[in-house]
């Protein structure tokens, strides 16, 4: 996929207090922040959106005091994980000498 360019009057920064050095990557944060608490793009897209791996964005999130959507059908995922984790980790433990 290609990556989408937004363009933005430099007028319109001039009184950000962002340092210049860190402005794309300040602003890209700002926007994924913004993008998923709109519900508009889940937690994966938007920390790629940031630039950021997920717990970093988790971080940012509650950083900036947004709470996690985290709904039935994660709840299940999750719980799918813990239970093929925990065969993992006993099927592991029965090898070991």
């Amino acid at each position: 996929m290609k990556d989408v360019l937004l363009s933005i009057p430099a007028d319109a920064l001039a009184g950000v207090k962002i340092p210049r050095q860190n402005l794309d990557a300040e602003l890209k944060k700002h926007l994924a922040l913004q993008l998923y608490r709109s519900g508009l793009v889940s937690g994966a897209a938007a920390s790629r959106v940031a630039g950021v791996g997920k717990a970093e964005f988790q971080f940012l999130l509650g950083e900036a005091g947004i709470c996690q959507q985290y709904d039935l059908e994660d709840y299940h995922e999750d719980l799918e994980h813990l239970r093929a984790w925990e065969a993992d980790e006993s099927s592991s433990a029965i090898h070991r000498p």
